[in-house]
C-alpha cells in the first residue's frame, strides 16, 4: 500500500487514526501494531511472516544478552547468532540470485536462479532490528520484554517500507508512554501533507520524463543531459517525500522520527552531500560498521580500507546489481580524493564552483545508479557526452525540455531551503493561522485530483 494511493489516504489512514485515538492509550500499541501488519500484509501478504520471524530473532537473542549480563563469551556468540539470521535472510531474499548470476556469468556454469522476489522493505526493517541488538549488547538499550512492543517498533507502518531508519533508542521511551496533542498532531499532517505533494505532484512528474526518454527512439546528448537532471530530482522528492511522510504521520501518533535529509543539494562538498542525503543510513554504517573497524582513528591505509568497506556495503545495501556496486566505490572514491587531496584547497574555491562540483559528480552517480547493469552504466555515461555519434539535440527533445521546463523549475527551487526560510521568517505572522491550512488544503486537493487522474506512482526506494 502506497502512501500516495487513494486507499491509503481515504480509507486505511483514516480508520486507523479513529481506531488509535478512540482506544484506551494501554491498547494504543495494539491498535498501531494489528494496523502496522495490516499494512505490510496488504503488499506482502507471505512475506509478514518475514518480518514476524526477523521480529521474534532479534527479541529472543536481546533477552538472552542481557540475561547473561558480563559474560562477553557468551554474548559475542548470541550476538553473533542473531546478526548470522538476520544477514542470512537478507542474504537469500535479495543476494542469492545475484551471486549466482555473477557465478553464472564468470565460470559459464547453468546454476538456475531461485526466483524469489524480494519482500519489500526487508533492507530497512533488518537494519533497525540488528541496531537494536547490537545496542542491547552495548549496553546502550535495554532488551523490550514485551514481543508485542518490540513487534510494534519494528512494524511501525510510516517508516516500515522506506525509512527513516529509525533505531530502537530513537523511540524507546515513546513505545512506553507517549503524548499525542492537538499540536503534534497538526505538525504532524502538515509535514505529511507537504511530503506528499513532493511526492507526487513533483517526483512522479519528474518520473514521466524520465519514463519519456527511455521510451524514445531517437535520443539526443541534450536529452541524455535532461533525463540526468530529471532522475536527480526525481530520487531526491521521491525519498524525501517519503521521509516527510513517515516522520509526519510519526508525529501524529507521538514519535519522534530522526530526520533524513537536510537540502543535500545545496552541499559544496561530497562529504558535505552524504552528512545531507539519507542521513539515517550514512550514521548507521558510521556507528555500525565504520567505527567498529576503526573509523579514521587508525593508520592511513586501514582507513582507506574502512572507506571500502563501508562504500562497498552501501553501494550493495541499494541493490543487488554491479550499477549498485559501481554506485557505491564512486563515491568511496570521491571521498577519499576529497579527503587525501582537495580538502583544504576546496575551501578556497568560490562557492560556485564548488556547488557545481557537487552538482555535476552527483548528476553522474545517479545516472550510475539508474543504469540497467553495467552496460547500461557505459552506455547513459556515453550518452552524456555524445558517444556513437549521438547528435547534440533533436525536435523530440526540445518538445519535452520546452514542456517541462516551468516544472523543472518549479522542482529546482524546491530543492533549496527558499520556502522553509521564509516560512521562518514569517513564522510568526497571523496571516499564516489563515493561509497554512488553506494551503495544506489545496494541496491535498491537487494530489487527490493528480492520483484519480493518473497511473503512474511508482515509490523508487521500494525495491530496496
Amino acid at each position: 500500500m502506497l502512501f500516495s494511493s487513494i486507499t491509503f489516504l481515504y480509507a486505511f489512514l483514516p480508520l486507523t487514526l479513529a481506531a488509535y485515538f478512540l482506544a484506551p492509550k494501554r491498547w494504543r500499541n495494539g491498535v498501531l501494531l494489528a494496523a502496522s501488519l495490516f499494512f505490510y500484509f496488504f503488499g506482502e501478504p507471505v512475506y509478514v511472516c518475514l518480518l514476524l520471524i526477523s521480529s521474534l530473532n532479534d527479541y529472543i537473542w536481546s533477552l538472552l544478552i542481557e540475561k547473561h549480563r558480563g559474560q562477553t563469551r557468551r554474548m559475542k556468540v548470541y550476538l553473533i547468532l542473531s546478526i548470522v539470521v538476520n544477514l542470512g535472510l537478507l542474504g537469500f531474499f535479495k543476494y542469492a540470485d545475484f551471486l549466482i548470476g555473477t557465478v553464472n556469468s564468470l565460470f559459464g556454469t547453468a546454476i538456475p536462479l531461485t526466483g524469489v522476489p524480494l519482500p519489500i522493505g526487508i533492507s530497512f526493517y533488518t537494519f533497525q532490528t540488528m541496531s537494536y541488538t547490537i545496542d542491547v549488547y552495548r549496553g546502550r538499550a535495554r532488551a523490550q520484554r514485551n514481543l508485542a512492543t518490540f513487534a510494534t517498533f519494528v512494524s511501525l507502518f510510516p517508516q516500515l517500507i522506506a525509512g527513516p531508519i529509525v533505531r530502537y533508542t530513537d523511540v524507546a521511551a515513546e513505545l512506553e508512554s507517549r503524548k499525542s496533542t492537538l499540536e503534534g498532531a497538526a505538525l504532524g499532517f502538515r509535514r505529511f501533507a507537504f511530503g506528499l505533494g513532493k511526492k507526487v505532484l513533483l517526483a512522479n512528474a519528474m518520473g514521466e520524463l524520465c519514463a519519456a526518454f527511455r521510451a524514445t527512439t531517437g535520443p539526443s546528448v541534450l536529452f541524455y543531459w535532461l533525463y540526468a537532471v530529471a532522475y536527480t530530482l526525481q530520487i531526491y522528492f521521491d525519498f524525501s517525500g517519503y521521509s516527510d511522510m513517515a516522520i509526519g504521520l510519526g508525529r501524529i501518533f507521538g514519535f519522534y522520527f530522526p530526520e533524513n535529509f537536510d537540502y543535500p543539494y545545496i552541499a559544496r562538498s561530497i562529504t558535505e552531500f552524504w552528512r545531507r542525503w539519507h542521513m539515517t543510513l550514512g550514521s548507521w554504517f558510521r556507528d555500525y560498521v565504520y567505527i567498529p573497524l576503526g573509523g579514521n582513528r587508525t593508520s592511513r591505509g586501514k582507513w582507506l580500507r574502512n572507506l571500502a568497506i563501508v562504500w562497498l556495503l552501501t553501494g550493495l545495501w541499494h541493490g543487488a546489481s554491479w550499477n549498485f556496486v559501481l554506485w557505491g566505490a564512486f563515491f568511496g572514491v570521491l571521498l577519499m580524493v576529497e579527503k587525501l587531496f582537495l580538502e583544504k584547497s576546496m575551501g578556497r574555491w568560490p562557492a560556485v564552483l564548488r556547488h557545481v562540483y557537487v552538482l555535476l559528480l552527483v548528476l553522474v552517480s545517479f545516472v550510475i545508479f539508474n543504469a540497467n547493469g553495467l552496460s547500461g552504466v557505459l552506455s547513459d555515461l556515453g550518452g552524456l557526452v555524445g558517444a556513437g555519434g549521438l547528435p547534440l539535440s533533436s525536435a523530440e527533445t526540445v518538445y519535452y525540455l520546452r514542456s517541462y521546463a516551468v516544472l523543472l523549475a518549479v522542482c529546482l527551487v524546491a530543492a533549496l531551503p527558499l520556502g522553509k526560510r521564509l516560512y521562518e521568517r514569517c513564522q510568526n505572522a497571523r496571516v499564516l493561522v489563515v493561509l497554512e491550512p488553506l494551503a495544506v488544503a489545496a494541496l491535498l486537493a491537487a494530489v487527490t485530483a493528480s492520483l484519480v487522474d493518473g497511473s503512474f506512482n511508482p515509490f523508487l526506494y521500494f525495491r530496496f
